[in-house]
């Protein structure tokens, strides 16, 4: 039983890098990404949609991303996400589409991203210790009504430990890839 709880941390842990990693996708760099729209919310006539569901996200150029929308009754709903967004960029209708023309990042906008990603990562490393403590409650328990022993118990949170150590060095590299990329780009 304790080897299915380790496998559920490592399964936990790898699904919460992953997510981080997506999330980062969504932070603007000086080059136009797809994910960095695909996921704004719109409201669109009261229900909320991500915008990926209202068209398609194309990129002609390496600092423009054109989104061609289906129904152009939502146009007006997607400028409206797209300003409220943490991007900075102001949208541009052209018909059915919307043309944003990502703007060379000052020192400043480098500055508030590389904050924002920490932010990020943080909460990640946050997720990942509150896995731990689920799973070492689960041990405990498991040694309090004796289906393990002490030692067990003890071996395995060194696993949970290792496990939950080696995923926040992986976070750690993420993040500073990601700084590097903002920073440098």
């Amino acid at each position: 039983m304790p080897q299915t709880l380790l496998k559920d941390l490592k399964k936990r842990t790898e699904k919460t890098i992953e997510h981080l990693k997506s999330t980062y996708a969504g932070v603007r760099t000086s080059r136009a990404h797809p994910a960095l729209v695909e996921d704004i919310k719109v409201d669109y006539f009261g229900t909320v949609m991500p915008l990926k569901q209202l068209g398609t996200v194309n990129i002609p150029e390496s600092r423009q991303i054109v989104i061609t929308i289906w129904d152009k009754t939502a146009i007006k709903a997607v400028e409206k996400a797209i300003q409220a967004s943490p991007l900075g960029i102001n949208p541009r209708p052209d018909g059915e589409t919307i043309r944003l023309t990502l703007p060379e990042l000052t020192r400043e906008r480098r500055t508030e991203l590389t904050k924002l990603v920490n932010k990020y990562s943080e909460e990640s490393k946050i997720s990942i210790r509150n896995i731990r403590r689920e799973i070492v409650d689960s041990l405990k328990k498991m040694e309090k009504d004796s289906k393990i022993n002490e030692d067990d118990l003890k071996k395995h949170q060194k696993e949970v430990q290792d496990i939950t150590d080696e995923a926040i060095k992986k976070i750690d590299v993420v993040l500073a890839e990601k700084e590097r990329e903002i920073m440098n780009d």
